[in-house]
């Protein structure tokens, strides 16, 4: 059989006899007797005159018999799926219908609404092929056409004719002709232009064509080869490869944190924040002030604030003891990794911790013995603490504040104002300033928060503090934040505590002898004497401070012998109660009890030696040592010797400066790149150095300057 024309609609004898299709006659005349015999020329719509030279009749391939329809049908489907992907099952349809573009999508739907039209002339008891024929005509295709897409139907439930009617030719993997080039080429550009110093692509090309030109590698073009990167390597991989972690986090949007369903001091946040300003302290010493801070979660109000030099667990505490004196004991807290939050007096028992070793005899801080859960925030990212924020808005409106004129140092290395360094701020006028910011920052209306909604930080928490239960601190848990805190272990034998070249004791604390124990007390008043705990946080008693007194102060030595005469007496007293039968009384009950003949008992002490044994015992020689150092061994010995104490007092004196830690950081660094050997300890330094604001300052003005220069 021969291949006939795709779409062919009408047909004359000649062209039928010549294309030889089943059930069809292969001679002219066995044509023309079959059309005269099915009286094809009378019906409507399928038979016509021929145009042209030598006139003649023409049939619409509909009037065809059935096994030549379908070899037809069957000739213009595989014109239309060759190269096309086989027949798919439902859900892969679907997923295939999902990834084509719009306009396939759209020709999809044209095909369905065409379908359903013959459908609906169908339901009006209308032939098919006539139904078809007459929607051909209104929608400008052929009725070829219109069969075609019939059987692409075939089997397929009517709500799954639409991925099955969408061009097949879209399913077919196109073979797009790419540009030639050596692997060698590809491999060397992203050697290149996939590193940290983050090179242009133009001049990672010129360099790497040089090499392949050389070697005799071919190349593509610029544009090409950027292309072709792009293709390889995802953007994501592209961004991590030339700028490393924070370039990645940066590819990721920041976690959003729905606050509406908390209440006023469910949870706070805290941090530090070094002003950018310069303040004179009472010492006369001058530098920028830190700042720490307490943050309502639900509402964004600061609750409370104290400045001192540096962050410290000091600072931490006496905010920490302003917001639940003032407010109350909140859930939860969000700390920051820094050692002022991390330390054992806070957070001590808290398995979650960063920052120093966790040991089974660590005291419980005064967090998990509020009952407070703690919660760290992810270190160096400061998209984890909402109070970041609140400092942000501070920074610009206290730092700047006209009091502070000649103050200011500004937000960056090399922001700084003309005026840099003409004033400092007095200590007092810089607590009013900020005590004034923060209070605008609570009260300033119109903030755009979930939970604010045009209202005010202080109207927000305000109104969700007076409706929900606050838990509020007893004078016994004032203690745990007012005090700083040491583990001891009280005396082996009486109890006594040292602290500080104090000591400390109570009639009590013979009882817990030997014990360790926690030591709350007042940093500043060290002799106000001691509050003891367990280790578990249980409150065990109260030692008083014992005042060293002079060695000849006869009216002290008077007061301690009559107080261990009472404290003698009252031993005596309680003894008698718990001991009701005397020693006495019980040895002669002893000696009335009947007496068994003894027995001969073996003997289980081993005699001494005496006489010549033990003489000759005693004149075996010890064997010699023999001195095998030689004189200038000996001198090279002494020498070391005597300069091995200076070397250590030296070596114990010496410290860093700030600039020699961040030099020693970058080398090792540099060290782990190029892959040499980096030792543990450098590696343990290392990491617990680059969490410091001294390390971060330092890396921001080295990327700046690195930046500027590139």
């Amino acid at each position: 059989m021969q291949v006939t024309e795709p779409n062919k609609i009408w047909w004359s004898v000649r062209e039928i006899a010549d294309a030889t299709l089943p059930e069809l006659p292969t001679a002219p005349k066995n044509i023309i007797a079959m059309a005269k015999r099915l009286r094809w020329q009378e019906q409507a719509c399928m038979a016509r005159k021929r145009q042209g030279r030598g006139g003649g009749w023409e049939y619409n391939w509909q009037l065809f018999p059935l096994a030549a329809r379908k070899f037809l049908l069957a000739q213009v489907e595989q014109a239309i799926t060759d190269d096309a992907t086989p027949i798919m099952e439902r859900n892969e349809a679907w997923q295939w219908f999902e990834s084509l573009p719009e306009k396939a999508k759209q020709k999809a739907q044209n095909r369905l609404n065409i379908i359903n039209q013959v459908a609906q002339l169908e339901m009006l008891d209308e032939n098919k092929f006539t139904a078809v024929e007459t929607v051909a005509q209104s929608a400008k295709v052929t009725s070829r056409t219109i069969w075609n897409w019939l059987s692409m139907i075939e089997l397929v439930k009517p709500e799954d004719y639409l991925p099955y009617l969408a061009p097949r030719n879209k399913a077919a993997k196109r073979n797009d002709p790419k540009a030639k080039c050596s692997p060698e080429f590809i491999d060397r550009l992203k050697a290149d232009f996939l590193r940290l110093e983050a090179p242009t692509f133009a001049s990672s090309y010129r360099r790497v064509k040089r090499v392949c030109e050389a070697n005799g590698w071919s190349v593509l073009a610029m544009r090409t080869a950027k292309r072709r990167i792009d293709e390889l390597v995802p953007r994501v991989s592209q961004v991590f490869a030339r700028e490393g972690v924070s370039g990645l986090q940066r590819c990721f949007p920041p976690q959003t944190r729905d606050k509406t369903g908390m209440v006023a001091l469910e949870g706070v946040n805290a941090d530090c924040h070094k002003i950018d300003a310069f303040v004179q302290w009472p010492d006369g010493s001058i530098d920028r002030p830190q700042i720490v801070a307490f943050q309502d979660l639900y509402s964004g109000k600061i609750l409370s604030w104290r400045v001192d030099h540096t962050p410290n667990k000091v600072a931490v505490m006496s905010a920490f003891g302003d917001m639940i004196e003032e407010f109350g004991i909140p859930q939860r807290c969000l700390f920051d990794n820094g050692r002022e939050f991390a330390n054992k007096w806070l957070t001590g028992g808290t398995k979650t911790r960063f920052r120093y070793k966790i040991r089974e005899d660590d005291p419980l801080g005064v967090l998990p013995q509020l009952g407070i859960h703690i919660h760290w925030a992810q270190p160096a990212s400061g998209q984890s603490k909402p109070i970041e924020r609140a400092f942000r808005d501070l920074a610009d409106d206290i730092a700047k504040d006209p009091r502070f004129a000649g103050a200011y140092v500004g937000n960056r290395p090399d922001a700084k104002p003309e005026n840099y360094m003409s004033h400092a701020v007095p200590i007092e006028q810089f607590l009013q300033v900020v005590a004034d910011g923060i209070e605008e920052h609570n009260s300033r209306e119109g903030r755009l928060s979930e939970t604010a909604n045009g209202r005010s930080f202080d109207q927000t928490f305000n109104e969700s503090y007076a409706k929900n239960p606050i838990r509020k601190a007893t004078e016994e848990q004032r203690r745990l934040w007012l005090m700083g805190q040491e583990i001891k272990t009280m005396h082996g034998s009486h109890g006594l505590v040292k602290i500080h070249d104090n000591e400390y004791f109570s009639d009590w604390m013979s009882e817990y002898a030997g014990q360790k124990i926690i030591a709350r007390f007042d940093p500043e008043d060290l002799h106000a004497g001691l509050y003891i705990y367990a280790l578990n946080g249980e409150f065990m008693g109260f030692a008083a401070c014992k005042l060293k007194t002079g060695f000849f102060n006869l009216e002290d030595a008077q007061e301690t012998a009559r107080l261990r005469s009472k404290e003698l007496r009252a031993q005596k007293r309680y003894l008698k109660t718990i001991r009701p039968v005397e020693t006495n009384d019980f040895a002669a009950e002893l000696d009335a009890v009947g007496k068994k003949p003894s027995e001969i008992v073996e003997s289980k002490v081993v005699s001494a030696q005496f006489g010549k044994k033990a003489a000759a015992a005693q004149l075996v020689k010890k064997p010699e040592i023999k001195d095998t150092e030689t004189p200038e061994q000996k001198a090279q010995h002494e020498a070391f010797i005597a300069e091995f104490p200076k070397q250590q007092k030296a070596k114990a004196k010496k410290q860093n400066t700030p600039e020699e830690n961040f030099e020693k950081a970058l080398e090792i660094m540099a060290r782990s790149e190029a892959g040499k050997p980096v030792g543990e300890a450098e590696a343990k330094w290392l990491r617990s150095y680059q969490t410091t604001p001294e390390y971060r300052g330092h890396m921001m003005v080295h990327e700046d300057f690195k930046s500027r220069s590139s």
